[in-house]
């Protein structure tokens, strides 16, 4: 008798959570549906990367991934026999790393010297400035860019004008600077934004943790050492782990927009690769197998940080 009272009431105060959070759990069932059919759902398209796919004007998905000419691995085997799809890999890790430490290291930067101004006007001055080039198109960020380092841009006029130069210098001709470039320009507009969170995270800090920091002597910087890094690490660990799978998308409009032919070998992203090299010749199949292969190194990334942390005992995702 004891278990059956138990059990109902259980289910009596299982019911009373239901009809108190109801309108919570009908949100979260409307993005898990969302979810399910915008994300999950059109996943069978990777069907297409193992088939001759040819585009046709009445079909839809379940058609292709059941009546469609399976091929196996052909076009995965042409990928990872193409010297360009090959540098394209290497030029994607290599920018994809660099904008995931410079942005990281960057934002955490600019929120702990924000946090430290303490006139409130100038600190929301800073902060809404430092936002906005977030919301730029990144064509806009990419104009502005190409006009600054062009040869006749401010960039060489100041570097002439000091005399560290004494002719123009073709910055976006000169393949060593593109990796650098495409960095400082992700970092210039997305600091402000990203430190958000990092801002958010410091706020959250226990003030009494200063105060006795104060007592024992501490000054400005060994607040920050001590204190404010320490208690923001789980942050970063968990922010690390989420933006490490986006390495491999280390972007398409900032590369596109600004690539040439004196820096195409280092330009090239895969999904500049995919646009260029397999949707203008109609190689719809090579460019989904290009597409799955991003996405399994991606989740390759993640579980691999993810073992990584909890290896090392710190905040993981999952």
């Amino acid at each position: 008798m004891d278990r059956e009272n138990v059990k109902k009431n259980e289910k009596k105060n299982f019911m009373k959570e239901v009809k108190r959070q109801k309108f919570l759990l009908f949100w979260s069932a409307v993005f898990v549906i969302y979810g399910v059919i915008f994300y999950y759902i059109p996943l069978a398209g990777w069907a297409i990367g193992f088939q001759d796919y040819k585009p046709q004007m009445k079909t839809n998905l379940l058609k292709i991934v059941l009546q469609g000419k399976y091929v196996g691995w052909k076009h995965f085997d042409y990928l990872f026999k193409d010297e360009r799809f090959l540098k394209a890999i290497k030029n994607t890790f290599a920018m994809g790393s660099l904008k995931l430490i410079f942005t990281t290291v960057f934002a955490i930067g600019f929120a702990i010297l924000l946090n430290e101004v303490k006139n409130i006007k100038a600190k929301k001055v800073v902060q809404t400035i430092s936002y906005l080039p977030h919301f730029l198109s990144m064509v806009i960020v990419c104009c502005i860019f190409h006009d600054a380092f062009a040869s006749k841009g401010i960039v060489n006029e100041i570097l002439i004008n000091t005399h560290i130069l004494k002719s123009p210098f073709a910055f976006w001709g000169a393949p060593k600077f593109f990796w650098g470039l495409i960095v400082f320009l992700n970092v210039w507009k997305e600091t402000g934004w990203n430190a958000i969170i990092y801002l958010a995270a410091i706020t959250s800090i226990d003030p009494n943790l200063y105060e006795a920091a104060s007592i024992d002597g501490a000054g400005r910087w060994g607040k920050i050492k001590h204190i404010t890094i320490p208690s923001i690490r789980p942050t970063i660990i968990i922010l690390l782990i989420l933006n490490i799978g986006n390495i491999i998308n280390a972007g398409f409009e900032e590369q596109y927009l600004l690539r040439n032919g004196l820096v195409a070998q280092v330009s090239d992203t895969i999904d500049v690769y995919v646009f260029v090299d397999c949707m203008k010749n109609f190689a719809y199949s090579r460019g989904v197998a290009a597409g799955v292969f991003k996405s399994a190194v991606a989740i390759v990334l993640i579980f691999a940080a993810n073992t990584i942390a909890k290896k090392m005992g710190e905040e993981r995702i999952f």
